[in-house]
This record gives structure tokens, sequence and C-alpha cells, in this order.
């Protein structure tokens, strides 16, 4: 019980991760969307850390972190459009 309950999750999330990035690729241009996926994924992993591992945070990896969120919004707002 213990191995199948971390799978089940694993199951679901990897589903919704699929699901989920399918729709985005249908808004954005898909280089577009897979570096905003990979940057959010970073955070959340940062944010994971911090949360249950009870790791430390510097000012450095947060000053990088808000560079990570500027360039999704820069690729966001400023993506040339496609036809």
């Amino acid at each position: 019980m213990p191995v199948l309950i971390p799978f089940v999750g694993y199951l679901l999330f990897g589903l919704a991760n699929i699901y989920l990035f399918s729709m985005a690729i249908k808004q954005i241009p898909t280089a577009t969307a897979f570096a905003v996926w990979t940057a959010i994924t970073l955070i959340l992993i940062k944010i994971a850390e911090l949360a249950f591992f009870n790791q430390r945070i510097s000012w450095v990896e947060v000053f990088f972190m808000l560079l990570i969120m500027v360039g999704i919004l820069g690729l966001k707002i400023y993506a040339i459009q496609g036809k």
C-alpha cells in the first residue's frame, strides 16, 4: 500500500500534465509552451524543496527565479502571433 498511493498520484499527475500541455500548445507556439512549462516546473520544484524538505533559499536564487518569471511574461506578451 505505501507504494501504490505514490504510483497512482504519479499516474494522475502525469495524465493531467499531458492534457494541460496539449491544451497549452493549442494557444501558444510549441517552443514557448515548452519553455514556460519547464520554467514553471523548476520553480515548483524549488517551492516543494522549501515546503517539504526545509531547504533554505538564498536571495540569489529568488532573483534568478524572478528572472525566469519575467522571461515567461516576456514570451507571452511579445510572442509573434502566427496566422
